[in-house]
């Protein structure tokens, strides 16, 4: 070949564009300024030249496809075949920045383009390219969306503003639920513990999102002051979020002083089992009571044949325990509720400084004492009456009584979750720490900050984010909305769901064989 075709030939081709760069990029690496600059300035430099570069390469890499684009015969889902073909162009943001792609539109009377070069590239209908929403919706997860509109400028050569950065999160949500229900999961250990365990978190939430009872109670209580709470105000703008866990365990049976105790070194805390297998997750879309119908599903999934110790951790709502028990019934699964110790020591703490002085050694030692009682085996409903019967003997006023009977009632009503000496004693978990931690992770070190205000979608959508990524599912499901997306996009729009093939065949690898 001679120098002249060799150079026409270089010239035609659509990488002969980022070859320059390439060029250039070496040149100015070897130059007098580069030899004597600084190392972060040398970083700085390829960081923005590489980018460059690689949004041409990208480039050229789309007009190579559009060359080769070929027509081909296109049916619509409805079985109209499309006979009228013109070239169309449209703008991707990929994760080098934004590039074209010219490609071939087939249409028909009333019914929108389909592009075949669309579905073979497995592009989404809006600008933004599935690993800049793949960005998006793993910093959205950890940080609010004028960060994530930042990080993303900084990771990456995309831009994309924070409305679109809001729009792209709740997108790359939308197949939570049809993941994890369509989810297959391997077989566990049927000795091992299955533990589910709930609770609710507020989330400040536009006033249109409120629900119904709470928007009509913050319509009915007008503001003291414009522009602060009085005391004993609420804002009555919160919406309540629904967090779940559900998780595999060993059995640990303890004593009585392991658990005031604790784990006193290192060896006793490789002993204690930690949970595995754990899902974390909060919706302030759906109702409490269908999350915890979901749990019971996940929980299912997991022991199809039932053959596993179901263990329910609960902080005493009664209307969540109502829930749970119909979740229960409905699933066929008999369940092991068990009152969150913690929970209860709360209320014996409260109760204790009707007696003795906050902070007192006196006042623990009360404590103390009754926590011992109950994991020793003593009833809710006897420690209660015990409780009444102090507030008699030691004459307390109405107010220093209240913590006492607040304390009383909580027992009386949750007595018969509350025999601890037979969790102790089977090896079952007594205080719900996973789930008060995914409140915290999930929601309020998220939700919570300072100043911000929540539309229900967008708090959904974050929220789901983040259960994928502390259960550890987020890569595995991207996989899977991503499969999702090329079916609603592409595949729903043609004839038995067959895209057909724009671009050349393959051509078959030969073997040489001797």
């Amino acid at each position: 070949m001679t120098t002249t075709n060799a150079i026409r030939i270089a010239n035609d081709s659509p990488f002969c564009e980022s070859r320059r760069s390439v060029k250039k990029l070496e040149d100015d690496l070897i130059s007098d300024e580069a030899m004597h600059a600084p190392l972060h300035e040398i970083e700085q430099m390829m960081r923005t030249a590489g980018r460059e570069l690689m949004r041409e390469m990208m480039q050229a890499h789309f007009d190579r496809r559009s060359a080769q684009e070929r027509e081909v015969e296109v049916q619509d889902v409805d079985g109209i075949e499309r006979l009228r073909v013109r070239e169309g162009r449209r703008t991707v943001m990929t994760e080098f920045g934004e590039v074209h792609l010219d490609r071939k539109l087939y249409q028909a009377e009333g019914a929108d383009a389909l592009a075949p070069l669309d579905a073979a590239m497995e592009l989404p209908d809006e600008k933004y390219s599935l690993e800049v929403r793949r960005i998006v919706a793993e910093e959205a997860a950890r940080a609010s969306f004028d960060e994530v509109v930042e990080l993303v400028s900084k990771r990456s050569g995309a831009e994309v503003p924070k409305r679109q950065a809001e729009e792209l999160a709740v997108r790359a949500a939308r197949d939570f639920d049809n993941y994890y229900r369509s989810r297959l999961r391997e077989p566990e250990n049927s000795e091992q513990l299955l533990v589910l365990s709930f609770d609710a978190k507020g989330i400040a939430t536009l006033h249109r999102d409120l629900r119904e009872a709470t928007r009509k109670k913050a319509e009915s209580t007008p503001r003291r002051l414009e522009t602060r709470l009085t005391k004993g105000e609420k804002p009555n703008r919160k919406r309540m979020a629904e967090v779940a866990t559900v998780y595999s365990i060993d059995e640990w049976p303890r004593t009585i002083a392991d658990v005031l105790h604790g784990a006193r070194d290192a060896q006793d805390k490789a002993k204690r089992p930690r949970p595995f297998n754990k899902r974390v997750w909060a919706s302030i879309e759906h109702e409490a009571e269908r999350v915890i119908q979901d749990a019971f599903d996940e929980a299912l999934r997991r022991d199809p044949d039932l053959r596993r110790r179901w263990v329910v951790l609960v902080d005493g709502n009664r209307d969540q325990l109502e829930r749970i028990k119909r979740a229960a019934r409905a699933t066929g699964v008999k369940v092991t509720i068990v009152l969150d110790i913690v929970h209860v020591l709360e209320y014996l703490w409260r109760a204790a400084y009707a007696f003795h002085a906050d902070g007192t050694k006196d006042a623990q030692t009360w404590v103390e004492c009754r926590l011992i009682a109950l994991l020793g085996g003593r009833s809710g409903g006897a420690l209660a009456k015990d409780l009444r019967a102090k507030i008699r003997s030691h004459d307390l006023d109405e107010n220093s009584a209240k913590s006492v009977e607040a304390a009383a009632t909580y027992l009386t009503n949750n007595t018969r979750h509350m025999h601890y000496d037979r969790a102790l004693a089977r090896g079952l978990p007594i205080a719900t720490g996973v789930i008060e931690g995914a409140c915290r992770y999930l929601v309020q070190d998220r939700m919570g900050r300072t100043g911000a205000v929540w539309s229900a979608a967008g708090a959904e959508a974050v929220l789901r984010l983040r259960a994928l990524r502390a259960s550890g599912d987020f890569d595995d499901y991207w996989q899977f909305h991503v499969a999702k997306e090329h079916e609603r996009t592409h595949q729903s729009r043609y004839a038995d769901g067959e895209v057909p093939n724009p671009l050349p065949l393959k051509r078959p690898h030969l073997r040489l064989v001797k």
